[in-house]
């Protein structure tokens, strides 16, 4: 089937009724997924008098929130690793608030009861080339100078946990990744909002907001908004700030979804710890077990297109499914010819230059954004949530154990801006060749991807 596994099954909750006419609200976000849907909830737990508007242009959660892979990760940077080398002298604490803040969707996935699969099972890192072990050997020791739980796995530990021919080697990262059901963590979260007296109107697109003397207007097909502050939510899809659209490139990512696995076929794998899992090529998988047995494998790919161009035409691509399935089979040939595949989709990631969130105001301080999350906004749109509340000066049922988010270096700087068409377009095809390149040759980078190192540029998925 060519949709989301997560939305193909029973439990979809029915769209709301868009708004029509005016309205008016203390606090109006554009965009109902998990950015949209914690800075509603954190924002009405702290206030309760609050009148909190959520304005989303289809169904909450049906772009990137509810289509990911449903790993739920700490790290707010992209990695210890992407943040010692671009905050080093806050990455201590960020390590510290990311901890906070997976333990804070914990809590209120148990306090509210959100029946998403949650499983803290961790992830595992696998190296599948020579030179992918000194990756792994770099990660063991960024976890264990921060106080991470980090085992090394030799292959046929490795090989123990999940049976591939490929392995050579891993790392368990024992307690900074859960796993989870991305479209029930959504349906949780709406109900969540709604229980608490937040008004969600679905199939409302918001085309354009400006200064209407204290307020702000929000401008929809069927009705106008007037708010005291807005947040932006929308990540990958066009801006309605227009400086935003030089920080954030939305690159396209794909995965399959088997059918479920028969007990033989699972015996066949082990994975008896249900963890999820990354190879440590620069073109990247990520897979792992649903709650029936199924395995999601994504990755590799990540695909630009000229102009930031973002069309619903763009989730399919034959290319990069049956490469996905080959490369399935490569790691897993204890399954070939018994295991098919009964979804394939794709969707859009909201990419910077420094691979993780950044924050800003607009209007006097009145509007507020995040974005950027570059594939990692399951566990860092929480955060995210609490920044650009704290920049509108809202308070925020956040629990993080710190009085200022918005003093960090981190929330107050920006990435480097991509540069415009048709150099974006050129830059980031050279980037996706050159890391092919090195995955190829031993992981070295050419010259191109060691200038962009130079210069603290990037693109990843």
């Amino acid at each position: 089937m060519p949709v989301p596994f997560w939305w193909d099954r029973p439990g979809c909750p029915s769209p709301l009724p868009e708004l029509t006419g005016h309205a008016e609200a203390d606090l109006a976000i554009v965009g109902g997924g998990y950015s949209g849907l914690w800075t509603a909830l954190l924002a009405k737990r702290a206030d309760p008098a609050l009148d909190v508007l959520i304005l989303e242009r289809g169904t909450c959660g049906e772009a990137a929130s509810g289509r990911n892979g449903g790993f739920c990760a700490a790290s707010l940077t992209h990695g210890p690793a992407n943040g010692l080398d671009r905050f080093p002298d806050e990455i201590d604490t960020l390590v510290a608030l990311g901890r906070r803040n997976l333990d804070a969707i914990e809590r209120t996935v148990v306090e509210l009861g959100i029946d998403c699969d949650w499983e803290r099972t961790g992830e595992l890192s696998v190296a599948t080339a020579p030179w992918q072990l000194a990756v792994l050997d770099e990660e063991a020791d960024l976890a264990d100078r921060f106080g991470l739980r980090a085992d090394r796995l030799d292959a046929a530990a490795t090989r123990a946990e999940l049976d591939s021919p490929t392995y050579l080697g891993g790392v368990w990262h024992r307690d900074t990744t859960a796993m989870l059901d991305p479209a029930k963590l959504v349906w949780g979260l709406r109900r969540a909002c709604l229980d608490a007296g937040v008004r969600i109107a679905e199939q409302t697109e918001v085309t354009a907001v400006r200064a209407d003397g204290p307020a702000l207007k929000l401008t929809t097909p069927a009705g106008t908004v007037w708010a005291g502050r807005v947040v932006l939510a929308t990540n990958a899809f066009p801006p309605l700030l227009r400086r935003l659209r030089a920080y954030v490139a939305p690159v396209y990512d794909y995965a399959l979804v088997t059918e479920p696995l028969t007990p033989a076929q699972l015996a066949s794998l082990g994975w008896r710890h249900r963890q999820g899992l990354a190879d440590s090529a620069n073109q990247f998988h990520y897979y792992r077990l649903t709650a029936d047995n199924r395995i999601l494998w994504g990755g590799y790919d990540a695909i630009y297109h000229y102009g930031n161009r973002v069309d619903p035409s763009l989730e399919s691509r034959a290319a990069t499914f049956s490469l996905l399935a080959i490369q399935f089979f490569d790691t897993f040939p204890q399954l070939a010819g018994q295991v098919r595949f009964s979804h394939r989709w794709g969707g859009v990631i909201d990419t910077c230059s420094r691979f993780c969130a950044f924050f800003g105001t607009a209007y006097g301080g009145r509007l507020a954004y995040a974005a950027g999350y570059t594939g990692l906004g399951v566990g860092a749109t929480r955060f995210g949530a609490a920044v650009v509340l704290e920049l509108l000066g809202l308070p925020a049922d956040h629990g993080l154990e710190r009085d200022s988010l918005t003093s960090l270096r981190f929330v107050r700087s920006k990435p480097t801006p991509f540069p415009p068409e048709p150099v974006r377009y050129l830059g980031i095809q050279a980037t996706r060749w050159s890391l092919a390149r090195a995955d190829a040759h031993e992981g070295r980078r050419n010259l191109w991807l060691r200038t962009l190192d130079r210069l603290g540029l990037g693109f990843d998925s």
